[in-house]
């Protein structure tokens, strides 16, 4: 059965109002469970969290190469971009290098999240098409990954296709989980997803930080990733998003992809904590949608405080470093849109 705990307790007054609950993993790359809390072989989605794992299999093929494809490019192939004029400009340049258009892009069209684009779209009556997706990065990839290996495009997110099946199996290899037992799902983007227990999530973010136990091949592709998110964490969110602010104080030593519906992976360094590379996943099982109501805080309001929460508690980042994100968390007091505090957020965890 399934063991969840407290992750999150808001209060109003002196009294708790809300309760967040999840589970956490923490692992290094040679598979050792270094911290846990709830039940850290929980099966979840990995949703977008999954997004450098499925670029992985076109790194390694030598598709960056192929295409001339820039850090920056690398870098929101693996993003949840906010749809700022930064990300159409970079999915536009990637699609004239392949020769594609937009068109053919299967995930949809969306708002963007960058406000400054959300006002110029209504206030121009524009209607969102495909590169507006969060999930254009990767969807453009995924079609540069076909069109190298002259593969169909109409289909390439059918489960049966040969791309898919590369991404299916490499994330399985570097979860070790077998893959006939991933679990599977449809995106938000209509992509396949997978669901793995957070302890072989975290395992594949270990490993895809500290690759020095796979293949020369694998482990070029690895470093050329982490390295792009790190080198352009804007690419991956946006500035002043929690994931691009993270990266940026890490300095080159925090890798982390959120995940929607409450999944979070964030993968330290080799040296960070200890020799090897260490992978952290957690799910929170509410899955800290937005919500609005009457305290002016972040729409997703527990992820970036849990996370933050591990981080000090395992010492990865200094008082500096979590002084320049204390906007996020991990303690923080609600206020109203007066200008009163009503309560306070704090997280509810020790890591075991």
């Amino acid at each position: 059965m399934t063991v969840r705990q407290p992750l999150l307790e808001l209060t109003r007054g002196r009294v708790v109002e809300s309760t967040h609950i999840g589970s956490i993993a923490i692992v290094d790359s040679n598979g050792t469970l270094l911290h846990s809390y709830g039940d850290p072989h929980e099966v979840a989605f990995l949703r977008s969290s999954a997004k450098p794992f499925q670029a992985l299999p076109f790194i390694e093929r030598g598709g960056a190469e192929h295409f001339n494809f820039t850090q920056s490019e690398i870098s929101i192939s693996c993003a949840s971009h906010e749809t700022a004029q930064i990300h159409l400009d970079t999915v536009k340049a990637m699609q004239a290098k392949i020769g594609i258009q937009e068109t053919d892009l299967q995930c949809g069209g969306h708002l963007p999240g960058d406000t400054a684009l959300l006002k110029k779209v209504i206030k121009q009556d524009i209607l969102p098409t495909a590169n507006f997706n969060n999930c254009s990065g990767k969807h453009t990839s995924m079609l540069a990954h076909a069109k190298m290996r002259g593969l169909p495009l109409e289909n390439y997110l059918d489960r049966s296709h040969p791309i898919q099946q590369d991404i299916l199996s490499t994330f399985a290899e570097m979860c070790k989980f077998e893959k006939e037992k991933v679990e599977l799902g449809i995106d938000g983007c209509s992509a396949p997803n997978f669901a793995v227990p957070l302890f072989n999530a975290a395992l594949g973010m270990a490993r895809l930080c500290d690759p020095r136990e796979l293949s020369e091949t694998r482990a070029t592709a690895c470093k050329k990733i982490t390295s792009a998110m790190i080198a352009h964490p804007e690419m991956v969110s946006n500035f002043g998003e929690f994931d691009c602010e993270l990266m940026q104080a890490g300095e080159g030593r925090i890798v982390t992809k959120r995940g929607a519906e409450g999944f979070q992976l964030i993968g330290l360094m080799p040296g960070v904590y200890g020799e090897y590379g260490v992978g952290i996943a957690f799910k929170v099982t509410d899955g800290d949608a937005a919500r609005m109501n009457d305290e002016l805080e972040s729409s997703v309001r527990v992820r970036p405080a849990v996370t933050l929460e591990i981080l000090r508690q395992l010492k990865a980042l200094n008082d500096t470093q979590l002084k320049s994100l204390e906007a996020f968390g991990p303690k923080k007091q609600l206020i109203n849109h007066r200008g009163l505090v009503t309560g306070e957020s704090y997280p509810a965890f020790q890591l075991a």
